[in-house]
């Protein structure tokens, strides 16, 4: 039930890559025949992911990991349309990708303006547009929260941008939204997207970022010419392979898939608020299909995770990117939950393996769980407070 930190292979992308990692295992830039097999391989995969984005091939630039296509969107923007401005904008509960990319373009003399978010995680379009300033050059703003599984009004953003003015460059990360939604980058209105392949039932390691014709972006890894002098570095092949066909499942899959997962994902939040002193994180009806984060009071929620993974069952109390610190969630703080609730918090994320029965044992064996914990705790809090 951890979903969203990463997924398994699907079956048929295993099948897809396979014969890049021992057959076709020549170097796309070579002239001879082993070679061209690879560059047509790759040459097939960008134009799947064009039909992904809805977009042209040329716009597409595959990446080491959905980290590297954020840092790729905002440094690169940044880098190369500061004659512009050096203003971005994003918001406080983006990935670490996003915010720590900000950060370090604040120590080359950039602005960042942060924008808080309200009690479910969302902001609103008319946020973004007082924000805006005239030498803001970039805004970026997630598709849907990893954490609190809030989905954002991007396409609405957009279009507001655009209204206020076209020069501003619009980047969404959409790695937890590509199994679930239509990432059609002309409907959506950005300029930049994000995703990846872990979080897809694709290999780790890969990513790809549609970047709009137009779009000054300058590279982050120098070397040779490859993806069209935008990412130097002998290609992924197998990867590359991999994350097309993955996101091509999810395009042909994903709307069957998220109705089956709404379903569950009802259901288990309809057993947990019956719990006392239990709280859903993130909004109530626009959220990922798949997610579930409540906070749950009085307990660590580390202490919640090593019962449940004694049980054979994996959760999470933020993003995966951070498991190993024991500060609460940055998106949790953000909402408003003070600290000693924000300790208690837990994500849930089914996937395709996950059952309705899957739900059913959860809910019969975290209630012993909670009792155990609540009783050791020193902290006991009021919900009405």
């Amino acid at each position: 039930m951890d979903h969203a930190a990463t997924t398994y292979l699907d079956s048929r992308v295993v099948k897809a890559m396979s014969p890049f990692w021992t057959e076709k295992f020549g170097n796309p830039s070579a002239l001879y025949s082993k070679g061209r097999e690879a560059n047509e391989a790759i040459s097939k995969a960008r134009k799947m992911v064009a039909d992904f984005f809805s977009c042209l091939p040329n716009e597409v630039v595959f990446e080491g990991s959905g980290t590297e296509s954020d840092n790729h969107a905002i440094i690169g923007t940044a880098f190369a349309n500061q004659a512009r401005g050096k203003h971005i904008i994003t918001t406080a509960i983006e990935h670490h990708a996003v915010l720590h990319a900000c950060g370090f373009l604040e120590s080359q003399g950039f602005t960042v303006t942060y924008l808080p978010v309200d009690k479910s995680g969302l902001v609103t379009s008319k946020q973004v547009v007082d924000a805006c300033r005239p030498d803001t050059i970039l805004v970026s703003i997630m598709y849907a929260n990893n954490e609190i599984g809030t989905i954002e009004p991007i396409a609405e953003i957009a279009e507001k941008l655009r209204a206020k003015n076209p020069q501003i460059i619009f980047h969404t990360d959409a790695c937890q939204a590509a199994g679930f939604f239509d990432l059609n980058v002309q409907k959506l209105g950005v300029d930049l997207l994000t995703v990846n392949g872990s979080k897809v039932y694709g290999p780790k390691g890969t990513g790809a970022l549609y970047i709009r014709n137009g779009v000054a972006v300058a590279n982050l890894i120098h070397g040779g010419a490859q993806e069209n002098s935008r990412r130097a570095g002998t290609e992924n092949v197998a990867g590359i392979v991999g994350l097309a066909t993955a996101l091509t499942i999810a395009k042909k899959e994903g709307k069957k898939e998220s109705a089956r997962l709404i379903k569950m994902r009802d259901q288990l939040i309809k057993g947990l608020l019956k719990m006392p002193k239990v709280i859903l994180n993130g909004h109530p009806f626009r959220r990922l299909p798949n997610n579930v984060n409540v906070t749950i009071a009085d307990l660590e929620g580390e202490g919640l995770l090593l019962y449940l993974d004694s049980l054979g069952i994996s959760a999470s109390t933020g993003s995966a990117c951070t498991s190993a610190s024991l500060d609460p969630s940055h998106v949790i703080t953000a909402i408003g939950l003070p600290y000693e609730m924000a300790h208690g918090s837990i994500r849930f994320s089914f996937g395709k393996r996950n059952k309705p029965s899957d739900i059913r044992y959860l809910l019969r064996v975290l209630p012993p769980i909670i009792k155990k914990l609540r009783s050791m705790s020193p902290v006991h809090v009021d919900i009405k407070d």
